[in-house]
């Protein structure tokens, strides 16, 4: 009787693995058919896909899970650092190179995917990538001029008159002799010091590399550039990105380099944004300077769903869902979405996005450029806190890229 007793009890627990494998074998077969994982940047570009994704789940009987994450999480997960694996992924301009060379994303043109006329031509020329259509402009993120409207009139500027950095540095010493601060910047991380840089360093000229992708970074157009922004720093100071929106935003200083990820104006708000003209002087020549931000969007390598995953982007990407994004936030690459006079009439500041994204640069297409922020960062901030001379730090900044390119 022991015998048999124990012959049952293997058979039952026999059956019951045998139950809970296939069970385990349905769930996942379900999760690799009907469901999507989508990795997002965490914050307002999260937000506003999960706004549009009622009806796309209702339409497709899909369930979207979202994973949240910070940029340099979101990064890792993207370049397959990270364990999780997804089927959307959120992806940085500045990325697609690097996720190019190793292969971490489809190529959506297989799939159907192509870019109509009405998204903004400028915006997509990171799209492609050695002839592979790999990501689609999602969210407009764009550099542009934020600044507190009462505190400007004070200083006898309208936002018109902002038209060269000569008379941006004028607007901010006036500013700060007032007691305000004038121009305050993203001193936080020598990438962040990078980036806030660049529009200033475009309206003279400049920039980074050459067509080669060299760097260029102690070139006379990037020395007038730096030490006209060590003085217009000078004015204000280096704050992380929450209190510089605050101190902008209270009038306790004039103004900074924004994104419309950060900070959307209403009618009644204190502070705006417009385009930076981008020139250096009144009679100098103008140069596109709005530098793009931009969140893409992508279907992952690791997808176990890649139609559902591009048949995602071609939903998010539809005219009227980019258009009912802008409710919640959201920044269209789209003239049918920037220009409408429906949503001009209610947030009259992304005629302003439009132009910025209309004379926009994307940061290098380069596999480095993490770690040539971090280079040229450093050395910037070394003549920054008057550690050395600024030509000093670019010499030495130049020579250690030229290492890192070569």
């Amino acid at each position: 009787m022991k015998r048999l007793l124990a012959v049952l009890l293997a058979g039952s627990l026999l059956i019951s693995l045998t139950a809970c494998n296939s069970t385990l074998s349905k769930d996942k077969k379900k999760l690799q058919t009907s469901d999507l994982v989508l990795a997002l940047r965490e914050g307002t570009y999260a937000e506003v896909v999960k706004h549009d994704l009622g009806e796309f789940e209702d339409t497709y009987g899909v369930s979207c899970h979202i994973l949240e994450l910070s940029e340099s999480d979101l990064h890792d997960l993207a370049v397959g650092e990270f364990k999780q694996k997804a089927d959307l992924v959120m992806v940085d301009g500045s990325w697609v190179a690097e996720l190019g060379e190793k292969e971490r994303l489809v190529d959506l043109a297989e799939y159907g995917y192509t870019l109509d006329t009405d998204i903004i031509p400028a915006t997509t020329t990171i799209s492609y990538y050695n002839n592979h259509l790999y990501v689609v402009p999602y969210y407009g993120n764009v550099t542009v001029l934020l600044y507190n409207k009462s505190l400007l009139s004070q200083t006898k500027y309208e936002f018109d008159n902002l038209d060269n950095m000569d008379a941006i540095y004028v607007a901010c010493l006036k500013a700060q002799q007032e007691g305000k601060n004038g121009f305050v910047y993203r001193g936080d991380t020598d990438s962040n010091i990078v980036v806030d840089f660049l529009p200033i360093l475009l309206s003279y000229g400049g920039w980074v590399v050459d067509y080669d992708n060299r760097p260029i970074v102690n070139s006379y157009e990037f020395r007038n550039a730096f030490n006209y922004y060590l003085r217009l720093i000078d004015t204000g100071e280096a704050l992380d990105k929450e209190s510089l929106i605050a101190s902008v935003d209270s009038g306790d200083s004039l103004m900074a380099i924004g994104w419309p990820g950060w900070y959307m104006p209403s009618n009644t708000s204190s502070a705006d944004y417009g385009p930076l003209e981008g020139r250096a002087s009144a009679d100098d020549a103008v140069y596109n300077a709005n530098v793009y931000g931009i969140w893409t969007l992508g279907v992952s390598s690791d997808s176990t769903n890649p139609q559902m995953a591009e048949k995602l982007i071609e939903y998010l990407m539809d005219p009227q869902v980019q258009k009912n994004s802008i409710s919640v936030g959201g920044v269209p690459c789209r003239y049918s979405s920037l220009n409408n006079q429906d949503v001009l009439r209610q947030y009259p500041h992304y005629q302003s996005i439009c132009l910025a994204l209309e004379s926009g640069q994307y940061r290098p297409l380069i596999t480095q450029w993490n770690d040539f922020c971090e280079i040229l960062g450093s050395h910037m901030r070394e003549a920054i806190e008057r550690k050395k001379a600024a030509d000093v730090c670019l010499d030495e900044a130049q020579k250690e890229l030229e290492n890192l390119m070569n």
